[in-house]
């Protein structure tokens, strides 16, 4: 292996990795002398009609992408970049141009358009220079001039220690729009860790760790795999020195060895193919130093066909088919290495048939099938989509004036713009963004509507009512996965069909339950700011317990009358019945703070009912005489309580469970046959006190499958 190929700080690494299969190793692309375009940059005035020969390198880059692409404009950022920055210096001591210049030929090489690579030249002159971004707009027009905008750091004097998340968040948001800022960014990031050596230890590990949560997730997810490898070996050789010398140690000693296993299989599957007459380039293809520690810590000491992989380029997606099927009928197949990402593509655009085969040996060498644009796509990602906002002739008469279709716009991107608008502060922005990113799978499930939803791996039926609803999901009271009915708590796979039963209380409330089911960042933000906003009352003991606060003030009014007799402090009647035994009636079993009236029955006792009860008003329109009466202080009331539920099992002991913690005596309870695969469970409980009952309400609706629980409203007999 070349000095190039095994030091990932090099500025060819972005593609010196591709080896020929045929013969010795490709020799890489020369190293750019960075100082000798700094010198370049500064040395006299260019001719306003020639190319400065410090950007010959972009040129010749770009051109092998876009052979028709027009030059003046790079010509002119180029002239603007550098007289701006004429006089700063980078802390390697080069000239600042060569940065710039730097991440440019990145881009170049990963086959970006014009309009990006013009905005990379220029994307530090806002920030660092006296350039505006009116000038840049006026000169260069408004695309280019939302891209500089959008990579632009925000001043620490303006936003102090909020600065650095507050600039992602712009630059997130900047790339919702237009996903080239982020393509811009990760070359900027890749640039400066390239040179990080120049920096205080401490520096380069907070960059590094930085670089880590939260730039690499995103080259990961924008597909951009020939940024977030060399990343990704770049911060490894910062945060773990010790692994990473070890690391190169091995590969520097499996490329001095005689035989390779990989080129004796690679050999044998281009006989096969030829024989089969599949036009294909077969090459070998290393793996990078976190891709090889990986694979040593998997599997131990490490082989020769360990360290790589094969490559086949084809020109047809058939051709794939045809590839995978020679080599599985004419080589010793690893039946279980097969996936197929062609028929099924990765979230961030890629594409491949991934395969295993047996050598001679015994070793087995992973095969990736793939053709030359898929090959494209999985080294650059939305790099190599060129302008997606760019309208074909045809249509540009009915787009819309100002409307952008972003094709590039994945789901991930849109639910990472939705929850980060809800994120009350930098801090919870900062930590919610590099949980969110940490989830690096992403599955998709479906709804019985036709529609779909992103979601990553580990996410439940919380998580996809909140993604679907946003914050109506709070009435969410169960949901149905594959036909089946399925706690909310449910971890959902791909593939699933996931139908969402939602309440039609509007005044319907989260359970500070779900936050232990929430997976994503918008169900837990939503979440979160719901429960601080309606905090628990003073006094509620149980921590998993949704805050629901009451529709009116649960405490007993007080009166001056003397406790009747029985219950301490029950109903009380007025006038002339004063001290009368009190009965609470069963058809609606009134409790404080209900508004209650009361009739005489039979031994001189008095019933009380709600003043909304049936009976009462038949009472009344038979002519039967009301009594007064009204609450006293610390009130024991009898209640019956109705909890509707679907039929899962232990649901009848979670649930006594949950009445129990909350003080509840149990008089009496009734089960219903279930129905549809729903319960309806009735239970009259004694509380020592009437205002516990909205915290027993609130335990009963926040055990798992209940969805409603309501007073009692049953029909009495007649009196």
């Amino acid at each position: 292996m070349n000095a190039e190929a095994v030091n990932p700080a090099s500025p060819g690494s972005v593609t010196s990795e591709h080896v020929t299969s045929t013969g010795p190793r490709r020799k890489a692309r020369p190293r750019l002398d960075l100082r000798r375009l700094g010198r370049a940059a500064l040395l006299g005035t260019t001719a306003r009609d020639r190319l400065p020969d410090a950007i010959g390198h972009v040129v010749d880059a770009h051109r092998a992408h876009h052979p028709d692409a027009d030059l003046e404009i790079l010509r002119r950022a180029y002239v603007l970049a550098e007289s701006s920055h004429r006089g700063q210096m980078r802390k390697s001591g080069e000239p600042y141009i060569t940065h710039p210049l730097a991440v440019t030929l990145i881009l170049a090489e990963l086959g970006a358009e014009t309009t990006t690579l013009t905005a990379s030249l220029l994307h530090d002159t806002v920030e660092d220079t006296d350039v505006t971004l009116e000038q840049v707009g006026e000169e260069f027009g408004e695309e280019v001039r939302y891209l500089v905008d959008g990579v632009t750091k925000l001043e620490k004097v303006d936003y102090g220690a909020a600065a650095e998340p507050e600039t992602f968040r712009k630059m997130l948001v900047a790339t919702g729009n237009d996903v080239r800022v982020m393509s811009i960014k990760l070359a900027d990031r890749l640039h400066n860790m390239r040179t990080l050596g120049v920096m205080r230890p401490e520096k380069q590990e907070r960059i590094a760790k930085v670089t880590r949560d939260v730039l690499i997730p995103l080259a990961e997810r924008l597909g951009v795999q020939a940024l977030k490898t060399e990343l990704e070996d770049l911060v490894f050789a910062i945060l773990h020195p010790d692994e990473y010398t070890h690391t190169r140690e091995l590969i520097v000693r499996n490329a001095a060895r005689a035989d390779d296993p990989l080129a004796e299989v690679a050999d044998e599957a281009r006989k096969v193919l030829r024989e089969a007459d599949i036009p294909a380039e077969v090459l070998i293809r290393p793996r990078h130093f976190v891709s090889v520690h990986r694979v040593s810590r998997k599997r131990g000491p490490l082989r020769g066909a360990d360290f790589g992989r094969l490559l086949v380029l084809v020109n047809e997606d058939a051709d794939c088919y045809g590839v995978l099927g020679e080599l599985h009928t004419c080589m010793t197949p690893v039946v279980s290495e097969f996936k197929d990402f062609i028929a099924v593509p990765k979230f961030n655009l890629y594409q491949s048939l991934h395969t295993a085969v047996a050598g001679g040996d015994g070793q087995v060498v992973e095969v990736l099938i793939r053709t030359h644009q898929m090959h494209k796509v999985a080294e650059a990602g939305v790099v190599a989509l060129g302008n997606p906002y760019a309208v074909p002739p045809e249509e540009q008469q009915s787009a819309s004036d100002g409307e952008r279709v972003d094709p590039t716009r994945p789901g991930w991107l849109s639910r990472l713009l939705d929850w980060q608008r809800a994120a009350p502060d930098p801090d919870t922005f900062w930590s919610t963004l590099r949980e969110d990113l940490a989830q690096d799978r992403e599955i998709t499930v479906f709804r019985p509507d036709g529609g779909t939803l992103g979601l990553p791996e580990g996410a439940t039926c919380v998580d996809a009512a909140y993604a679907q609803y946003g914050e109506d999901a709070h009435a969410c009271i169960g949901a149905r996965v594959n036909g089946r009915l399925a706690t909310l708590s449910t971890v959902l796979k791909d593939g699933d069909t996931v139908q969402l039963l939602m309440g039609q209380d509007a005044a319907s409330e989260p359970s500070r339950e779900w936050l232990e089911h929430a997976h994503t960042p918008a169900a837990r933000i939503a979440i979160q700011r719901w429960l601080a906003a309606h905090p628990a009352p003073d006094g509620a003991t149980a921590p998993d317990t949704a805050a629901r606060p009451p529709a009116q003030d649960p405490a007993p009014s007080p009166t001056p009358d003397a406790p009747a007799p029985g219950r301490p402090g029950a109903a009380q009647v007025l006038a002339d019945r004063a001290g009368a035994t009190v009965r609470l009636a069963g058809c609606c079993t009134p409790v404080p703070p209900d508004e209650v009236t009361g009739f005489p029955v039979r031994g001189g006792a008095v019933t009380v009912h709600r003043v909304g009860c049936a009976v009462v008003a038949r009472m009344k329109g038979a002519g039967r005489a009301e009594v007064g009466v009204r609450w006293g202080e610390g009130a024991e009331c009898r209640v019956t309580l109705v909890a509707e539920s679907f039929v899962r099992p232990h649901l009848l002991a979670d649930l006594t469970e949950a009445m129990a913690l909350e003080g509840a005596e149990i008089v009496s309870a009734t089960v219903e046959p279930p129905e549809r695969q729903q319960v309806r469970h009735t239970y009259t409980v004694q509380l020592p006190d009437a205002a516990h009952l909205p915290a027993l309400m609130r335990a009963m609706r926040d055990v798992a499958g209940v969805y409603d629980v309501s007073r009692a409203q049953r029909q009495a007999p007649g009196v």
